[in-house]
């Protein structure tokens, strides 16, 4: 078996054994949108196994940008071989780590249901650092809402709203796994501008002039069912437990329901148990579950 970094000539390759093995991880960066904008450059450092047929037989595909430079992690978009060239998951990582530089740690997810994937996960040196829930609801009666004296839910604008957002994101997510790297205005910006967005799908939650609240729908499918993504869903810490986040899901579940969307999905850490009771308790449920691996990177701080 050969590793090799893949060549313009073999992306096409690269790209079908994406499809053909993204059932086997987690997909949110193995979508035919994702899939579509790949390039093997400095920031998607992509390795191939070739075995002696001269047929690709694994990948491992790092993902590395500003977000990941500034919080010393970096995601996988995938990490996989076919099951006779199951020996390769090592030397694949090493291959990757020559890109990892100033990484302290990389990540992937995977399906809890794939035992067999996580067993080789875990003889490459992985360990779990936290898992995560999968919610689906459907397309049943919204239900309505009402806002406190004093607060009001106003769309984002964009060139206006983006340091308010980063503010409200950043403080609420500072001490979620995963989540504790600050995005940044130029990010917000980008995230308004991707093909998922959608038109009014992004709100912020006032208490009188001041932005205590963000939440985003985007456009997503799951099992090839249009469905829209809500997340983030945050707010300012002294505005937590006060019923805000439930007026804030609903407002999305509106929004979902004015575009033309048929259901809804979103993602929540396990730890985060108010969150899911909270989401549960609208109407959604639990679809799937993820494990978050790890790598610690050798000689990181």
């Amino acid at each position: 078996m050969i590793i090799k970094a893949l060549e313009v000539s073999r992306e096409e390759e690269f790209l079908a054994f994406c499809r053909k093995h993204r059932d086997q991880l987690d997909d949110s960066f193995l979508s035919e949108e994702e899939l579509e904008r790949f390039k093997a450059d400095a920031d998607n450092p992509t390795y191939i196994a070739v075995n002696s047929d001269g047929e690709l037989a694994g990948a491992a595909s790092l993902m590395l940008n500003d977000y990941s430079r500034r919080g010393r992690k970096a995601r996988l978009r995938i990490l996989y071989a076919e099951p006779e060239a199951a020996g390769v998951y090592q030397e694949l990582l090493q291959a990757v780590l020559l890109h990892a530089d100033g990484m302290d740690k990389l990540n992937i997810f995977v399906p809890t249901l794939n035992t067999e994937l996580a067993g080789k996960l875990a003889g490459a040196g992985f360990e779990v650092e936290r898992y995560s829930f999968l919610l689906v609801r459907g397309g049943q009666e919204v239900p309505e809402f009402v806002l406190p004296g004093g607060y009001e839910i106003r769309p984002f604008k964009r060139g206006v709203d983006e340091a308010s957002w980063c503010e409200v994101r950043n403080a609420g997510f500072a001490k979620l796994k995963g989540s504790e790297t600050p995005v940044t205005p130029e990010m917000v910006e980008n995230m308004t501008a991707g093909a998922d967005s959608i038109e009014g799908g992004m709100l912020l939650l006032y208490h009188g002039s001041r932005a205590v609240g963000v939440v985003r729908g985007s456009a997503d499918e799951y099992k090839d069912r249009p469905l829209m993504n809500i997340g983030p869903l945050a707010l300012l810490p002294e505005y937590q437990g006060k019923g805000l986040g439930r007026i804030l899901l609903r407002a999305a579940l509106h929004t979902a329901r004015d575009n033309g969307y048929g259901g809804t999905i979103l993602c929540v850490n396990a730890e985060n148990d108010r969150a899911k009771a909270l989401y549960i308790s609208e109407g959604f449920n639990e679809v799937e579950a993820a494990a978050c691996y790890r790598y610690v990177v050798p000689g990181a701080v």
